[in-house]
C-alpha cells in the first residue's frame, strides 16, 4: 500500500445503509419521525429484516463521516489520494462492501476489523422525499483508541492537515477523538466537528462539550442548532446561537467558525463576532429523490474547498452544490465523474 500524503482524514461510524421507501405505518410501528436520526433500541431490531424481506431495498455505503469524506474526494476530482477514513467494521460481506465502495471513490480506508461483531447498518426510511435514520452500530461501536497506534493510522494522522468527525462518533470513542483533535491543536492543524443529531446534544452533552473545545469548524442543521440553544440557554435565534458557540472555550487561538444549514433556507456562518448568510438555490420539487445524506454532502463539499485554502463563499457554495446533487439521488450515491466547478 502506498504512503498516504493527503490532506483530509475522517474518523467515524462506517455503516451500510439499508434504504427503502416506506409508508407512515412503518414509521408509526417503530415510533420513528421523519427528519430524525436515532440509535436503534431493542424495539427497532425487527425493522432490519422486515425491510429486507418486504421492501425493495437499496444497499448504499453510509455512515455520516464516511459519506462526507467520500463526497470531498469526489469533488477534488483529479486531485487523487487526498482523503482517508477510519472506523470499525465486522470481518464480513457488508464490511467488504463498504471498503470497496469507499476505495472505489478514491478514499484510503483503514478500518479496524472486529472478528466477532457484524458490520453496522442504518435503516434509511424514505417517505415523500424525507428520511428517518435508525442506526444499528454493531461493530462501529467497537472502535478503540489502540487502532490509532497502528503504523498506517499514525501515517494518516501525521500526514493530514484537516480532521473531521461527526458527533455520532462521540457515542463510540471520545478518547480517540480527543487524541486526534489534540494533535491537531498541538501541530496547528484544523479540526472539524458536526453536531449530527439532537440526541447527541441532549444525551451526550459532556462528550460534545469536550470535543467542541478542539473544534475550529462546527457544522449543524437547524434542528441540531435549536437543540443546542435550548440545552445551553442560548435562546432560539440561530444567528445568536452560532455567535455564542463561537465564543465558547477553545483549546487553540484560532477563531471558531460555526456553520448552520437550514435545508432550502439560507446557510448561516458565524466567526469573529460576525454572521453571514448564504442563499440556497431552490430545487424543483419533482427533482427531489430523498434528503438522506444532504448534510453529509454539504460538509464534504465544504471540506473539499477548505483543504485547498478557498474562501468561505466558495466553501459554502461547494457545500450547497454537493447537497443539491445528493438530494437528487438515493442516499450518498456518487456519479462516475463530478462536474462541479468553483
Amino acid at each position: 500500500m502506498s504512503k498516504f500524503t493527503g490532506l483530509l482524514m475522517g474518523m467515524g461510524n462506517p455503516l451500510l445503509d439499508i434504504s427503502a421507501n416506506v409508508g407512515q405505518d412503518v414509521l408509526d410501528k417503530y415510533e420513528v419521525k421523519l427528519d430524525s436520526a436515532i440509535l436503534a433500541e431493542e424495539k427497532h431490531q425487527p425493522l432490519y429484516p422486515e425491510l429486507i424481506e418486504n421492501y425493495d431495498v437499496r444497499y448504499i455505503a453510509g455512515g455520516a463521516t464516511q459519506n462526507s469524506i467520500r463526497v470531498a474526494q469526489w469533488m477534488l476530482k483529479d486531485k487523487k489520494g487526498q482523503t482517508a477514513f477510519m472506523g470499525c467494521v465486522g470481518n464480513d460481506e457488508y464490511g467488504a462492501q463498504l471498503e470497496k465502495c469507499a476505495s472505489d471513490d478514491g478514499v484510503l480506508v483503514h478500518y479496524m476489523k472486529d472478528e466477532t461483531t457484524p458490520t453496522g447498518t442504518c435503516a434509511a426510511l424514505i417517505k415523500d422525499g424525507e428520511r428517518a435514520l435508525v442506526a444499528n452500530l454493531a461493530a462501529a461501536n467497537n472502535f478503540k483508541e489502540t487502532h490509532l497506534t497502528t503504523e498506517k493510522a499514525q501515517e494518516i494522522i501525521d500526514a493530514a492537515q484537516f480532521y473531521y468527525c461527526a458527533g455520532f462518533f462521540l457515542t463510540v470513542s471520545v478518547e480517540s477523538l480527543v487524541k486526534v483533535a489534540g494533535q491537531a491543536v498541538e501541530k496547528g492543524k484544523t479540526f472539524c466537528l458536526n453536531l449530527s443529531a439532537p440526541f447527541i446534544v441532549d444525551f451526550f452533552g459532556d462528550q460534545l462539550a469536550a470535543a467542541l473545545e478542539f473544534a475550529d469548524f462546527l457544522f449543524g442543521n437547524e434542528s441540531e442548532a435549536e437543540a443546542f440553544g435550548k440545552k445551553n440557554g442560548m435562546g432560539e435565534d440561530l444567528k445568536e446561537i452560532a455567535l455564542k458557540i463561537c465564543a465558547l472555550p477553545k483549546k487553540s487561538s484560532k477563531p471558531r467558525t460555526v456553520i448552520f444549514t437550514q435545508g432550502s433556507k439560507s446557510t448561516i456562518v458565524a466567526c469573529d463576532g460576525k454572521v453571514e448568510e448564504f442563499a440556497v438555490e431552490a430545487l424543483e420539487a419533482d427533482k427531489l429523490v430523498d434528503t438522506n445524506g444532504a448534510g453529509d454532502a454539504f460538509v464534504g463539499g465544504f471540506l473539499s474547498q477548505l483543504i485547498q485554502g478557498k474562501d468561505m463563499a466558495t466553501c459554502v457554495n461547494a457545500g450547497h452544490w454537493a447537497a443539491r446533487y445528493i438530494i437528487q439521488t438515493s442516499g450518498t450515491t456518487l456519479g462516475a465523474t463530478c462536474d462541479y466547478s468553483a
